[in-house]
């Protein structure tokens, strides 16, 4: 076994605030020293489906993969399952069992993976899947769910049970790009997802066509909150205010009505505040919201040709709205979740020195090792609860959730090795997980990333995904209490 000890924030990140400490807006903890911790032996696990030891875990852990795509799966509605398993939401089954819906985030053109009745664009290759599972990891039904989207990245879990489905792009017949003549439709969109019954895969284009991420739904507000993952160039985070509260019981099954209105915030007093750059630690800004003209655009082409709208234009089109108006600058905005009123995200690339400009920068637009941000939504307040000093802290945090504890459950998409860790309500990170994939060439897989980190509604298994083309889902269970969970 492998001695890893926990990290304290001030160990290699700066804290900022506290998500739960007191005050209105406590938190993590803030101090001069984070506390003394225990340590954590991580080492390799044999993984329940074979055998084979793809993770290491803590002492006391154990997990089974499943769907993984390095061989065809294919799903009980014939289904070939895609690969490139990426954010998930997760659901109770009458049985008990878990219900997951899983997005894969294709980004190729081609033939739609699903049913016809499923299907937004018929030569669009990524969507979702709904796979439902035990607590082990063992997979009892699963089938194709939402079908001809494209680069389905995350997403967020709507309380009346529901998956909103979000694709990190604009491709369509109307951008210039690779094979973006052959699609039939234009992408950027949110897809509502019901965990029962059959998909309308239409888009809810009021909330935006830009690089959706994540989505955090606040339950007390109304609204959506939406991060972007523009990679080169300045991103925005949003909320969109549907036009009517909620209504599971539509027709359409959706519970997200289109045609409302689509905001980005901006920090009182500081028009396009650059918050992709290092903050001080204890940052706390009030913020307003600005309103996106036209989130959804349409722009000219004719049909079989390329486009004359580059792809650059196009990504930045709805948030140039927002900083005409003032609205922050954030880099590569990504995971998100909701909890008691605070809707937690992450920013990738945040925290280090300023741009010269707003993009587009080959390298992604932000210098930093990764931010982590709260916005109180009754408040409206935006705070920084994390931000990387370097790689030994959160390497370029990605997807987030929470645990039933309330400690944030981050992944990773770094340069080295890919960690799940959590962010303690005392200040500590904790490394839960180690990729040590390798293929069965036996060629190293450990740069993988980790994606779409989720609890079991009963908070038993942690669900992750592994994202790539050949990807798959891990279950993992074990002593959370002990381990600070």
């Amino acid at each position: 076994m492998v001695e890893i000890r926990r990290r304290s924030l001030l160990g290699g990140a700066a804290v900022a605030g506290g998500l739960f400490a007191a005050g209105p807006f406590g938190g993590f903890l803030a101090r001069e020293r984070a506390p003394e911790t225990p340590q954590v032996k991580l080492g390799p696990v044999a993984d329940l489906r074979d055998g084979v030891p793809r993770l290491w875990l803590p002492d006391g852990f154990a997990y089974r993969s499943f769907h993984d795509t390095e061989w065809p799966v294919v799903l009980d509605d014939g289904a070939r399952l895609p690969g490139s398993h990426d954010g998930m939401g997760t659901f109770q089954a009458p049985s008990g069992n878990t219900i997951l819906i899983r997005n894969h985030e294709v980004k190729v053109t081609g033939q739609a993976f699903g049913p016809g009745a499923v299907t937004y664009d018929p030569v669009a290759c990524g969507g979702a899947t709904t796979v439902e599972v035990t607590r082990y990891g063992e997979v009892v039904r699963s089938y194709a769910s939402l079908s001809g989207t494209h680069t389905n990245c995350n997403g967020g879990r709507m309380p009346w049970g529901t998956w909103i489905s979000c694709e990190e792009t604009v491709h369509g017949p109307d951008v210039v790009g690779k094979g973006n003549y052959l699609l039939r439709e234009r992408h950027g969109y949110i897809f509502e997802v019901p965990v029962h019954g059959v998909v309308e895969p239409q888009p809810i284009t009021a909330a935006g066509r830009f690089a959706h991420e994540s989505v955090a739904y606040d339950p007390k507000g109304g609204a959506l909150y939406l991060t972007e993952d523009n990679f080169g160039s300045a991103s925005c985070f949003y909320r969109y205010l549907p036009p009517r509260p909620p209504d599971p019981f539509r027709a359409d099954r959706r519970g997200i009505a289109d045609g409302g209105r689509l905001q980005a915030l901006a920090v009182k007093g500081s028009p396009r505040a650059d918050l992709a750059a290092a903050q001080q630690p204890g940052t706390v800004l009030p913020v307003t919201w600005v309103d996106i003209d036209d989130p959804a655009p349409e722009f000219p082409y004719t049909e079989g040709i390329p486009a004359p709208t580059t792809q650059d234009k196009a990504l930045r089109y709805v948030s140039d709205q927002g900083r005409d108006g003032g609205a922050a600058l954030f880099s590569r905005l990504e995971g998100s979740t909701y909890r008691q009123g605070v809707v937690y995200f992450t920013s990738t690339q945040g925290g280090g020195e300023p741009e010269e400009h707003d993009g587009p920068f080959d390298g992604g637009f932000g210098n930093g090792r990764g931010q982590i941000w709260a916005y109180h939504c009754a408040e409206e307040v935006l705070r920084l609860v994390y931000q990387a000093q370097g790689p030994d802290g959160l390497d370029f945090p990605d997807n987030v959730t929470t645990s039933p504890s309330g400690t944030l459950i981050v992944c990773e998409d770094g340069e080295h090795d890919n960690y799940v860790r959590g962010l303690t309500r005392r200040g500590q990170l904790i490394d839960i997980a180690l990729n040590r994939l390798t293929n069965r060439a036996g060629v190293s897989r450990q740069r993988d990333e980790f994606a779409g980190c989720v609890f079991s509604p009963d908070g038993h298994t942690l669900f992750v995904n592994v994202l790539a083309l050949h990807g798959m889902t891990v279950a993992i269970w074990g002593p959370w209490a002990k381990l600070g969970i």
